[in-house]
């Protein structure tokens, strides 16, 4: 009788204890979703969350906390907040570069409109030089690295403690040991391999290194879906690299389960190279709360005098920066646009944008990888590629390796390098950069290296996507659901 009545206790105990839970979980939903409808950015992915987040608040809700926010919380951007500490640093130095403010030149895109995305101006005087895959970029970072004297800025989404990564923190100690101020950024979650011993190495050696912290503040501390994807080094204020390349051996190539690596970066030398520098003094003034400050003057490159233009963009940002970037590019184009993207699921107003584009006839050409390192965008972008097809869009599929490429060509006048990509993570989610050079001659450059790509690429047709299985077609509908996290 006793022990019967022991376990109608404890199932008394138990159902009320689940009731209890599941009302507080409805709570939770109930609050996160007024937090997704009000901070979400798009109307689908507050839709999905605010759906997600009442039917099943057990699971959504810590999901939503962790991966669903995209706004950026605290991050101070000396370029815009005038009241900053940061802003009233660097006002003396962005007076310097002002006399560079390019003027009076064609470019056929907006610029006043970029440069407010930017809110940079573009700047003259520049000579860039174009580096095509990881031998050719990484013989010259070195080489810059070697030849810096005062100081070192280096920022990386992704390094690895493999032959090339051991490389860098070998030349980096040894410029570190002869009295050069180097200072070492990282993202802690793409970089989430990197070992304890390869980071004190550096230190030990004089290296002032930390990571982007990106859950860092009390708005931001649970938040694991913000990354700092920006590749960015420069040496004594005079040459910068930036592009595509990450740190590790597959970028030359050297993993067997990837291949061949086709990817881009750019070697900048002139006035433009204080832009990346501020975009690193911004993320570092995050990461420590230390405002750098170095003795430097922009100089005019000895060799071409091009315009410069270097657009970072954000989840900090008030405006949609990158995707805007790109629609503004599609919207300014007259003859062609192309452009290289390794994960391709944009967003509603860039895939109208390149419709439209094609529509008015436009040369619009898309460049993505035939095997993509991430099933899920694989499947996604065959939600969408259909009526990008029947507009005109042209979509070539890159066979002859992987491509990593975040490149775009505008006519014959107007270039971009950088590390966006065409989906939603480098939209809204990730610290971004991109460099726009306006001239013809490096934009032949451009030209060729994407004739090249496409001659060793697969044109697609309409029937690649309506001759798939329906299982096929269902995986992809499904994946597209996701596009807001990938």
């Amino acid at each position: 009788m006793t022990l019967a009545f022991l376990h109608r206790g404890a199932r008394f105990v138990r159902r009320h204890w689940i009731a209890f839970t599941l009302a507080v979980a409805h709570l939770l939903g109930a609050v996160s979703s007024v937090d997704a409808l009000m901070g979400t950015r798009t109307a689908p992915g507050a839709v999905a969350w605010i759906v997600s987040l009442n039917t099943f608040p057990v699971v959504a809700v810590p999901t939503y906390w962790v991966f669903g926010r995209s706004r950026f919380q605290g991050y101070v951007i000396g370029r815009r907040d005038t009241d900053s500490q940061l802003h009233h640093a660097l006002e003396t130095k962005m007076a310097l570069v002002q006399p560079f403010a390019a003027r009076n030149f064609s470019s056929h895109l907006d610029l006043q409109a970029m440069e407010r995305l930017a809110k940079l101006p573009t700047l003259t005087g520049n000579d860039v030089q174009l580096l095509a895959d990881g031998e050719a970029t990484f013989n010259s970072l070195f080489e810059g690295i070697r030849s810096a004297r005062h100081y070192l800025l280096v920022q990386y989404y992704i390094v690895r403690d493999d032959e090339l990564g051991r490389e860098l923190s070998r030349l980096l100690q040894e410029r570190a040991r002869a009295g050069v101020q180097v200072h070492f950024l990282y993202d802690e979650v793409g970089s989430y391999q990197l070992p304890s011993g390869y980071l004190n190495g550096l230190r030990t050696a004089g290296v002032h290194v930390r990571s982007f912290h990106s859950t860092r503040g009390s708005g931001n501390r649970f938040q694991l879906n913000f990354r700092n994807h920006r590749k960015i080094l420069v040496a004594d204020g005079v040459s910068g690299w930036t592009g595509g390349l990450n740190v590790g051996d597959e970028y030359l190539g050297r993993n067997p389960a990837i291949g061949a690596w086709r990817d881009t970066h750019l070697k900048l030398v002139g006035p433009a190279v204080f832009a990346l520098q501020l975009s690193f003094m911004e993320d570092w003034y995050w990461a420590t709360g230390e405002i750098l400050a170095f003795d430097w003057t922009p100089v005019e490159a000895q060799g071409r005098k091009l315009p410069v233009l270097v657009l970072p963009s954000g989840p900090a940002d008030r405006f949609e920066t990158a995707s805007l970037m790109v629609q503004l590019a599609l919207s300014n184009a007259r003859d062609r646009i192309w452009i290289a993207s390794p994960y391709f699921v944009p967003d509603e107003g860039v895939q109208s944008a390149l419709k439209l584009a094609a529509l008015r006839g436009v040369d619009v050409r898309i460049l993505i990888p035939e095997k993509p390192d991430n099933p899920l965008l694989y499947f996604a972008a065959y939600a969408f590629l259909g009526p990008m097809l029947e507009a005109g869009v042209k979509i070539y599929r890159y066979h002859d390796g992987f491509l990593h490429c975040k490149t775009i060509l505008v006519d014959d006048k107007a270039s971009a390098v950088g590390t966006v990509n065409l989906d939603n993570r480098s939209f809204r989610l990730n610290f971004e950069i991109t460099t726009w050079v306006y001239g013809r001659d490096f934009a032949q450059e451009m030209e060729a290296k994407y004739l090249h790509d496409f001659g060793h690429s697969h044109l697609m047709e309409l029937s690649d996507v309506t001759g798939r299985p329906w299982w096929f077609r269902l995986a992809s509908r499904a994946a597209y659901l996701l596009a807001p996290v990938l």
